[in-house]
């Protein structure tokens, strides 16, 4: 673990940062609503968006492309070769929740439900008796998309009393079908009640809503926690608190032309469930993002392959905090804390794409920005997940190191992280992006 007395004063992100993270997890309850609140902020920041559709030209300057809930993002300074390499943030835009089915009205014994399906690894009983939302995206007949965002009380997924289930406090089990349908409301239950809630929600004809994108959210806002407020508690931490430090991080460098390498935020949807979508690291998205940068500055093939070559990604996501009620289930000699700056993530069998070059890159930037870090491993009884750092190493034959914040509660509709470490790992994405 490295450490540093104070946080320099070019380093441009403190407390603030928090504030901001609250009202960014607040204003985006789906990937595609993440995906527009980042290119907003880069617009913002003098960001152009670009189409895939379109020829790209070699111009410097700040671009981005949006695809359904992912982004890719890029500075590219004055006077930059056609082989200069790139700095990746990587980051996902989706987290585990409950989405709706494409025949979702549904009901039983006189209550009106929604059909509800499991969307990655989520903690079920954290979903239980909670007021829920909807938002999303519907998909209208000209092929246009539009956001919608139900951000108040709507849906619940009521839990068994004790009285019928005697047996709960020693060990809940829920089926995932039978247990996990929430309701919204009682009577009849009519085909198209809930898409013609949501079209009006969203303000466009039923009628014109050829297909629908939509999960439930808590609708409980991000908080403030502890007796000095050193902590914080929100949904989709894992992993918007990375997305929203990377944008952060993409804006702050942009505009200085005396950059080493490209910056690049890479925001992919669907690393919840494996990442093999379009959107997903597992696609071509980022490569060919990349590709294109490269050949629109007029370089070929040796010039991609030089700037990947020397390109290197820090694929941040949220990593395991040193839990007080369940400590053994952690590595014995590493017990990342909270506020104790962002872990490196190290797996031997690569379930994290951390090596030796890589620790020192990141040491180098969190030594640069004066951020403290910490090192996590699995228990070996434990086995890890796994990140989009393994899949980007993999396919684009980058170096990739595994980073991110520590928290609690991962994959829990509500998760808790320190109130530093958010700005903390803004600050240390900047240092790595300035090289």
């Amino acid at each position: 673990m490295s450490s540093a007395a104070s946080r320099p004063a070019s380093t441009p992100f403190g407390p603030g940062h928090t504030d901001d993270l609250m009202s960014f997890l607040a204003a985006s309850p789906s990937p595609y609503h993440a995906v527009r609140n980042a290119a907003e902020r880069l617009e913002k920041a003098g960001f152009r968006r670009v189409e895939e559709t379109e020829a790209w030209d070699g111009t410097s300057g700040g671009k981005f492309v949006t695809r359904g809930g992912a982004i890719i993002a890029w500075y590219v300074p004055e006077g930059a070769a056609p082989h200069t390499p790139y700095r990746i943030v990587g980051a996902h835009t989706d987290s585990p929740n409950l989405r709706v089915k494409p025949r979702p009205d549904m009901g039983n014994q006189g209550w009106r439900q929604i059909a509800v399906e499991i969307y990655g690894g989520t903690l079920l009983n954290t979903w239980l008796d909670r007021d829920l939302g909807l938002a999303g995206r519907l998909t209208l007949r000209d092929g246009t998309h539009r956001l919608v965002d139900v951000d108040r009380p709507l849906l619940r997924v009521p839990q068994l009393a004790i009285h019928l289930d005697r047996g709960a406090n020693d060990g809940l089990k829920l089926d995932r079908q039978r247990h996990m349908q929430p309701v919204w409301g009682t009577g009849e239950v009519h085909e198209g009640d809930l898409m013609e809630f949501v079209a009006g929600e969203a303000g466009v004809d039923a009628e014109d809503v050829a297909g629908w994108d939509l999960m439930v959210h808590p609708v409980e806002a991000p908080a403030y926690l502890g007796r000095d407020r050193e902590l914080v508690a929100g949904p989709r931490m894992d992993n918007l608190l990375s997305v929203h430090a990377g944008v952060a991080a993409l804006a702050a460098v942009a505009g200085r032309d005396e950059l080493p390498y490209i910056p690049v935020l890479a925001a992919f949807d669907h690393e919840e469930n494996g990442s093999e979508a379009d959107t997903g690291a597992q696609g071509p998205l980022l490569g060919t993002v990349l590709e294109r940068s490269v050949y629109a500055r007029g370089g070929g093939y040796e010039d991609r392959a030089r700037a990947f070559a020397g390109t290197v990604c820090l694929s941040s996501d949220t990593g395991h905090a040193v839990h007080p009620n369940y400590a053994e289930r952690h590595d014995p000699t590493h017990h990342p804390r909270v506020n104790g700056g962002p872990i490196l993530k190290v797996n031997v069998n690569q379930r994290y794409a951390t090596d030796g070059t890589g620790r020192a890159i990141f040491a180098a930037a969190c030594e640069k920005a004066g951020v403290p870090w910490q090192s996590f491993v699995s228990n070996n009884d434990m086995p890890c997940g796994t990140t989009i750092g393994p899949i980007t190493a993999a396919r684009h034959g980058i170096t990739t190191v595994d980073i991110g914040v520590a928290i609690l509660s991962m994959h829990s509709a509500r998760e808790l992280c320190g109130a530093e470490d958010p700005y903390l790992l803004a600050n240390a994405l900047v240092a790595f992006l300035e090289g």
